[in-house]
């Protein structure tokens, strides 16, 4: 069996991926996006995008026309070139082809397989050199490799900003070490904060974190 890695991303796509901006002003999220080869325009990609009770007479840069409807839900379809540096295009440079595509609150949201944690590492550094923001969503190790099966998906983006800072800031203080490199009050003055809203900040991460690990 292989020892691949399943990965969900979500990634600001910056303007690039027409999908995105077209979920954005319709303010629908996009239940499947599916692409293919324009046979008419050689280096063109055709695009197929679905969305909810929403009405997009136009996508930047294509024109996009409705081709079925499912009761409340449109399928659009636009073509646009290709290498135009959108984020489905940085993964698949890697050989790893994107198996689904959606989108939420303006943010791309993808799915594919790695080869391995490398290829992983490079498709996230790449993506993260090229987008505002990237973040793991999900990470699934394939039952081929049981010395990692068990993998763990945390979602950072359930930590508010001063959350992060204040459990950084505690790592990097060594507030977690045994012995404690620094306690409560040292990192707490540190961020200019009391240290009962240290404490605060810290529980309600460290809580998020549990939440993610445990699977409540």
């Amino acid at each position: 069996m292989g020892s691949g890695i399943r990965a969900e991303l979500k990634v600001d796509a910056d303007g690039t991926c027409p999908v995105a901006g077209a979920a954005a002003d319709a303010g629908s999220p996009t239940f499947s996006v599916s692409k293919g080869l324009d046979p008419e325009a050689s280096g063109h990609v055709t695009e197929e995008f679905m969305l909810e009770d929403a009405d997009v007479d136009s996508v930047p840069d294509a024109d996009v026309d409705p081709v079925f409807t499912y009761g409340s839900k449109t399928v659009y379809r636009f073509s646009r070139p290709r290498g135009q540096g959108c984020p489905c295009e940085c993964v698949e440079a890697f050989d790893c082809p994107v198996v689904d595509v959606h989108t939420r609150d303006g943010m791309l949201y993808l799915v594919f397989h790695a080869a391995d944690m490398d290829e992983l590492q490079g498709v996230i550094t790449t993506l993260r050199e090229e987008f505002p923001t990237v973040d793991i969503r999900r990470l699934l190790r394939s039952r081929g490799d049981p010395s990692d099966h068990d993998l763990v998906f945390v979602d950072r983006g359930r930590l508010t900003a001063r959350q992060r800072e204040v459990l950084e800031r505690a790592h990097e203080m060594g507030y977690f070490d045994h012995p404690k490199g620094a306690n409560a009050g040292e990192v707490a003055d540190a961020l200019d904060i009391s240290r009962s809203t240290f404490s605060e900040h810290l529980g309600a991460a460290q809580t998020k974190l549990l939440d993610a690990v445990l699977e409540k």
